[in-house]
């Protein structure tokens, strides 16, 4: 790939991390800051429903592979069983989404 193809994945990515992580962030500091002022409040409904939601949305555009060929379903499947077996073992979301990106563009890029 040529380097302006990497600055776009690079941007994409970046921006992608920074539409998730910018709302918990912000809210986050909103429940610290009500907390110190001896408010309690709860995480508000319209997160604990849109996140998920916006994560399962993206999960499900990301399964299709562009290009459709055998390589890329057998990545798919693969980096979705690495993303698994990750998700079992640390019960987190950012190592099991790092272990199946990995997985499937080591296969793509060595056997494509």
């Amino acid at each position: 790939m040529s380097g302006q193809t990497w600055m776009i994945l690079l941007s994409i990515a970046l921006g992608t991390y920074l539409i998730r992580a910018l709302p918990y962030v912000w809210m986050a500091r909103k429940l610290n800051k009500q907390a110190s002022q001896g408010n309690v409040s709860s995480t508000p409904v319209w997160l604990t429903i849109l996140g998920p939601t916006m994560i399962a949305a993206m999960f499900g555009t990301s399964l299709v592979p562009v290009e459709p060929s055998l390589l890329s379903w057998v990545a798919t499947v693969i980096g979705c069983v690495a993303t698994y077996f990750i998700w079992r073992r640390t019960r987190s979301m950012g190592y099991p989404i790092v272990a199946g990106v990995l997985v499937f563009g080591a296969l793509t890029v060595f056997f494509g």
